[in-house]
């Protein structure tokens, strides 16, 4: 049966124009906590097998040719679920970081996290630094992971730093414009995403990358991320080339 699968996602690669794929995509991952509980199983099995999707997909993307990677893992509003899973969230990126720092290396993968960093435990901090440090010269592909993110309070966050400079003589108000205010943001100096991937059937976009998805196509998906396999993201991917993507124009 893996032989199958393997052999399906393989099919589905091959259909990919490598010519034009998207530059930048961003996944909302979804279903961790519903996968495991129509299994009889806690939450956080759910968020585990997840890891290994997450593992899976950045090595899809990187074999494929894709510049930009930003996965949703722990959003602002994430504090309000209850401690001991929190907790363990936080363990499984430690886990996460320690045991594919190698295979960044390896595969030229740069690390870089979005988000309010310094609002996670220090054993995450150090880790996630270490990370940074460590793939901070790779450039085959840039993996973007929002941690303690919210798209509301990244746009203040690029105010503040906007106002800073103003008030600094760095800039004028004059000089402001949408593409200036972009390097205010996380994602400085990367392309706004092509294509914003979200599973488990939900169809909203819970507060990510607000301002940079103004014009990015969106394909939702009804498998739970744990479920969600290098088939399916190939199968976002050859569903976006046969778009027609405007940009407002005919």
């Amino acid at each position: 049966m893996l032989e199958n699968k393997t052999n399906e996602a393989n099919r589905i690669k091959n259909l990919i124009d490598k010519n034009r794929l998207p530059q930048h995509i961003c996944i909302i991952m979804d279903g961790n906590g519903r996968w495991a509980k129509k299994r009889n199983m806690p939450r956080t099995f759910g968020h585990q097998e997840a890891m290994e999707r997450v593992k899976e997909i950045v090595e899809a993307a990187t074999n494929i040719g894709i510049k930009y990677l930003t996965l949703y893992a722990f959003s602002t509003e994430n504090w309000k679920r209850p401690k001991d899973e929190v907790d363990n969230l936080m363990k499984i990126l430690i886990k996460y970081l320690r045991s594919e720092l190698d295979k960044m290396c390896k595969n030229h993968i740069k690390f870089n996290p979005i988000g309010d960093i310094e609002g996670l435990p220090k054993a995450v901090i150090s880790e996630i630094k270490k990370t940074v440090e460590k793939t901070k010269d790779n450039s085959k592909m840039v993996l973007n992971i929002a941690l303690n993110y919210g798209g509301r309070d990244e746009i203040i966050y690029g105010i503040k730093g906007l106002l800073n400079d103003i008030n600094l003589g760095k800039i004028s108000i004059d000089e402001i414009n949408s593409e200036m205010f972009s390097d205010y943001l996380y994602t400085k100096g990367q392309p706004d995403p092509d294509l914003l991937i979200r599973s488990s059937g939900e169809l909203r976009i819970s507060n990510f990358m607000l301002y940079q998805i103004a014009y990015t196509e969106f394909w939702f998906s009804n498998i739970y991320w744990p479920d969600f396999t290098e088939k399916n993201f190939y199968e976002a991917i050859l569903d976006y080339q046969k778009r027609d993507r405007r940009y407002g124009g005919i």
